[in-house]
């Protein structure tokens, strides 16, 4: 059983076991940039990552994240705002298309979509390099079956993976063997066990613990002086 950080740690992830698997789909790659223009002036922020989203061939969410709290604070927002974007990729030739000023790379594979969001503003290149690092260390967890059963089957090691590339919007790591080092994945184990899991979780606890604790002894010296 789960221990209690570690639902803790799953409570801001949306995900959904309620759709059915539709055969035939063969994927492509696609890279979209989506724009209003109404925040035209803005400028980049190191807060690249908007939003993360997996769909399964109807556009049905399986799992999403969102970094950005004013973006559709809403579940209803943000299944909307994903089935705009569905409706707008699953079908398309051309990699460029306009939506509700949000920058959008994704890839398919089988009967899934992987999407990554940004502002209107960033860099199509960063956001794919987000979206390539996700798929392939997916890509290894699942034994190269990236395919609706199988995430549903490893979920807690795709929470994991997602972590690890991207904190709070700001992409911590693009290299997808490091992402497997980090959450302490080899090819030739099992899938993700819950210890793994669960001791992965304590340590990035206890590291976040530790900055904080570093942070407080630094203001309480400046204060002292």
């Amino acid at each position: 059983m789960r221990d209690r950080k570690q639902k803790q740690s799953y409570a801001n992830w949306d995900y959904s076991l309620e759709t059915s698997v539709p055969t035939g789909w063969t994927g492509h790659s696609l890279c979209v940039n989506v724009w209003t223009g109404e925040n035209a002036e803005q400028e980049p922020s190191l807060y690249t990552v908007k939003a993360v989203f997996i769909l399964d061939n109807d556009g049905n969410r399986l799992l999403s994240k969102y970094y950005d709290p004013e973006l559709y604070p809403s579940m209803k927002e943000q299944k909307n705002f994903e089935k705009n974007v569905f409706n707008k990729t699953h079908k398309a030739d051309n990699e460029i298309a306009f939506l509700e000023g949000m920058t959008i790379v994704y890839k398919s594979s089988i009967d899934l979509f992987f999407y990554v969001v940004g502002s209107a503003q960033e860099n199509e290149l960063m956001l794919m390099s987000v979206l390539n690092c996700l798929f392939d260390s997916l890509s290894q967890i699942l034994r190269k079956n990236v395919e609706r059963r199988c995430l549903l089957e490893n979920m807690e090691g795709v929470f994991l993976v997602v972590d690890e590339i991207i904190d709070g919007g700001v992409i911590l790591e693009s290299d997808p063997q490091q992402v497997l080092q980090k959450i302490n994945y080899r090819a030739d184990d099992n899938p993700l066990s819950e210890q793994t899991v669960a001791q992965h979780i304590t340590e990035k606890l206890a590291l976040t613990s530790n900055v904080l604790q570093s942070a407080k002894e630094q203001i309480k010296w400046s204060i002292l002086k």
